[in-house]
């Protein structure tokens, strides 16, 4: 992974930035010696989520107003 200085980031930051874009390699900025900012290339995510694609994970039900019935309450005292 390469590395490059704050410092010299900002000098030469677009030259940098074309670089990551081309090699699709991380550059990790440091301060002091010290890592502080990585930058990566841009990747799209997978996939956008559509809209209904989780539909086959619920079970609808008819009726959801009415009571369920004294048989499906287990109170204990």
């Amino acid at each position: 992974m390469k590395s490059m200085t704050v410092t010299e980031f900002k000098a030469r930051a677009l030259k940098a930035i074309a670089a990551v874009e081309a090699s699709k390699e991380p550059l990790v900025l440091t301060r002091r010696g010290k890592p502080v900012v990585e930058v990566q290339p841009f990747r799209q995510r997978a996939g956008a989520a559509e809209p209904g694609q989780l539909a086959h994970l619920f079970r609808f039900e008819e009726d959801i107003v009415s009571p369920l019935g004294e048989e499906m309450w287990h109170a204990s005292r």
